[in-house]
């Protein structure tokens, strides 16, 4: 708006609206350019208005449905109406106040319906309200609501800690529960490797014994067929005999080994050699039923 200008002609810029009265009343609108009228038939440029998008910032501080007070951030753009830009210069004295109060009436009204979790997925509903409601409103002045934007939601600092509190127990507590699992895997896997390894110990074990008694059964009956009069019982005692002091004979070379302190003695001997036969001859009856 402007002050009355009485000459003959002048120049509306661009983007702007000339608002010119006749005796004090309003007469036509003045478009963007060089203009004429005529101050002796009362005519007189009142003022201008401009048509560019305008932006206002409107902070409301309001309570959500689970009493939480949080401050909504709105932005509206708005622009006057070119058609409609004598309402514009006459309805209004200060359009941005009007504006802020419908906004703090409309927000106030449909953000107390709502929970803050509510709050922030449906803060595009909350702006369309905002916007059908100024609208319909605003139109009539001469004015039109290009768009409305929630800029931010701002709870309460309390709130906001416990907010992050909560997201920070909730990420700790599925943490857990994977690290839970990870464990639970590794032990299964543990477990099915022991039971791996002990079961090829065991076949390594039994396929030795196999081999152990292949070799004394060939070795017995290739000693009992070239000494004459040796039986299969005495070429087994000697060979034990003999398998006695090998490893005797290892023990006491090897010295990483601790000390095994056993029975010695003709007698010893011989029940050595019966626990050493007794089980071989189980493990090959072993690996037969397998």
């Amino acid at each position: 708006m402007g002050n009355v200008n009485c000459v003959f002609c002048g120049c509306i810029e661009q983007a702007s609206i000339g608002v010119v009265e006749k005796w004090g009343r309003f007469d036509r609108l003045a478009e963007p350019g060089l203009n004429f009228w005529n101050p002796l038939a009362g005519e007189c440029l009142t003022g201008t208005l401009s048509t560019r998008i305008n932006s206002l910032d409107v902070k409301i501080e309001t309570k959500t449905k689970d009493n939480v007070f949080v401050q909504l951030l709105c932005s509206i753009q708005y622009r006057v109406i070119r058609q409609n830009a004598d309402d514009a210069f006459y309805e209004l004295q200060n359009p941005t106040e009007q504006i802020q109060a419908y906004v703090f009436d409309v927000v106030r009204a449909h953000v107390p319906k709502m929970n803050l979790d509510e709050l922030f997925e449906q803060k595009d509903e909350v702006a369309k309200a905002v916007l059908e409601e100024l609208e319909k409103v605003m139109g009539a002045y001469g004015y039109n609501i290009e768009h409305i934007l929630m800029v931010d939601i701002i709870p309460d600092a309390s709130v906001r800690r416990a907010m992050n509190e909560i997201n920070a127990a909730q990420r700790m507590q599925l943490a857990s529960v994977y690290k839970g699992e990870a464990d639970k895997i590794l032990q299964v896997k543990k477990a099915e490797a022991e039971a791996e390894a002990k079961y090829l110990g065991g076949v390594g074990v039994a396929r030795q014994r196999q081999a152990i008694t292949d070799g004394l059964r060939e070795n017995i009956l290739n000693f009992s067929h070239k000494v004459e009069g040796a039986s299969a019982k005495e070429v087994m005692d000697l060979l034990m005999i003999t398998q006695y002091f090998d490893t005797i004979k290892d023990l006491g070379n090897s010295s990483k080994n601790t000390t095994v302190f056993i029975p010695h003695g003709p007698g010893h001997v011989r029940d050595i050699g019966d626990q050493i036969r007794n089980g071989l001859m189980e493990a090959a009856a072993g690996a037969q039923v397998t």
